[in-house]
């Protein structure tokens, strides 16, 4: 009896998921989540653990998701938290499949660890790695993984010019049935990380994301045909209160609960109704980026992400994490980080050039930071945004950005720190808010190191 065993990673979804299409189903369909135990544990120099609370707790409700609908179409999940080699490879075994089923990841780790299950498989077994999820596959990309151009604007000029993306499928309608001796469910998630169990996301960030196919697709439904936001996207991209400024989308497609081509396609379709502007093209323009850091990071492999021992988090470090800089902008940004697992793209852009350039702080240990707080953690858009800020990237020089320059276009009455920092609302609407020091310095001191205001003008980032 032939039996495919599906190993999930960041690919918790049915529809437009190459994993599910088969020319030949099988005769039973074992799927499997292995949660890595190691990434439990605090990292030697920073004592964090690689997956945080919020994240932990949206993995968990996009697993059960998942497992509903798989049981809707006659199959089940089965989740397990330990060596995800191990447990794939002993399941194999034990249940005799002729078949392994994964996604071919960006990040290096992942890419070891399916290397590594190729030489643990019983001789005959069948290691299938698909690309899924993006908007190119390989396949698809109009020129070899080790040709990608070196900076994103050639990559995207020869993907519009020479590709074509693929329309998404339709999940499938049923599935092959789970194997009758293969256990089933997973653990509470209070039994993984009662910290996760607990962890719910701030009021003040006004949104709640919850994980799950179904809730990407409302979410998406929402964004593009119920608020119409997606019309005005390139103007308020920038924004940084309020729901629909953005997409919001960067967990699902992390998670792979949505993929880049599902939301295409439901772009297009919103502009064949409405008609194409920069706004929807520039939804799209985002993905593409998406797409660009995965295949650099296929092709950089392990050297993304630099030396891979930390130094010892120092007090600077401590203090930015923690939203003690003494910079308000900063100070509230790592706030609503903290307490939502979410942060807009001008607010990572700028907390990073910070930690980078101000603080003299090492990127890799804010990369990580970040890995370790955010629900939308990505490894290829992660490490290679952090790299494209530190200038040690495909592009070495390097992007600083004034971040009270920045803050003052951006959040011109203070209304974001306001928010964000009980003590600044105190203070009058306007540049008081960012320069506290300006108004109280012996109850506001000036941040250390002191910035120089070099008044840069603003820089495009991805």
């Amino acid at each position: 009896m032939s039996l495919t065993l599906i190993w999930l990673r960041h690919d918790l979804r049915l529809a437009d998921n190459p994993l599910f299409q088969f020319e030949t189903p099988p005769e039973q369909l074992l799927c499997v989540y292995a949660l890595d135990r190691s990434w439990l544990s605090p990292l030697p120099g920073i004592d964090i653990p690689r997956i945080g609370p919020a994240r932990l707790r949206f993995l968990w409700e996009s697993l059960m998701a998942l497992r509903g609908e798989l049981l809707k179409r006659g199959n089940d999940l089965l989740v397990r938290v330990g060596d995800p080699v191990t447990v794939v490879a002993d399941l194999a075994h034990l249940h005799g499949a002729s078949q392994v089923r994964v996604r071919h990841e960006a990040g290096w780790d992942e890419a070891q660890a399916s290397a590594l299950l190729a030489e643990r498989l019983e001789k005959g077994v069948e290691l299938r790695q698909s690309d899924g999820g993006l908007l190119y596959d390989e396949a698809c990309l109009p020129m070899p993984v080790a040709d990608l151009p070196g900076s994103f604007s050639a990559f995207r000029r020869r993907v519009e010019r020479d590709g074509a993306v693929p329309a998404a499928f339709p999940a499938p309608v049923t599935l092959p049935p789970w194997p009758d001796s293969a256990p089933r469910g997973f653990p509470a998630l209070d039994k993984v990380c009662s910290q996760a169990a607990r962890w719910a996301c701030d009021d003040r960030g006004g949104f709640r994301f919850a994980g799950g196919e179904a809730e990407g697709l409302a979410r998406l439904e929402h964004y593009l045909w119920q608020s119409g936001a997606v019309s005005r996207y390139k103007q308020t991209r920038n924004g940084l209160l309020g729901t629909d400024f953005s997409t919001r989308l960067s967990p699902w497609l992390a998670h792979g609960c949505l993929s880049a081509r599902q939301i295409h396609d439901a772009v297009r379709g919103w502009e064949a109704e409405h008609g194409a502007s920069e706004s929807s093209y520039w939804v799209i323009f985002e993905l593409l980026w998406r797409d660009y850091f995965h295949w650099a990071a296929r092709q950089e492999a392990a050297a993304l992400f630099g030396a891979r021992r930390f130094p010892q988090a120092d007090e600077p470090f401590r203090a930015w994490c923690e939203g003690r800089t003494g910079l308000p902008f900063i100070d509230a940004a790592m706030g609503e980080l903290a307490a939502t697992g979410w942060l807009s793209n001008r607010a990572r852009q700028l907390v990073a050039s910070y930690l980078v350039h101000e603080l003299q702080g090492d990127w890799r240990m804010g990369a990580a930071w970040f890995e370790h707080a955010l629900l939308d953690y990505d490894a290829a858009s992660n490490w290679g945004n952090w790299r494209y800020v530190a200038g040690v990237g495909r592009d070495p020089r390097g992007h600083r950005f004034d971040v009270l320059w920045q803050a003052e276009r951006y959040d011109p009455e203070g209304a974001y720190v306001a928010h964000w920092l009980p003590d600044i609302a105190e203070l009058p609407p306007g540049s008081a808010r960012h320069r506290p020091w300006s108004v109280d310095p012996e109850r506001f001191p000036p941040p250390s190191p002191r910035l120089s205001l070099f008044s840069e003008p603003d820089q495009e980032t991805p």
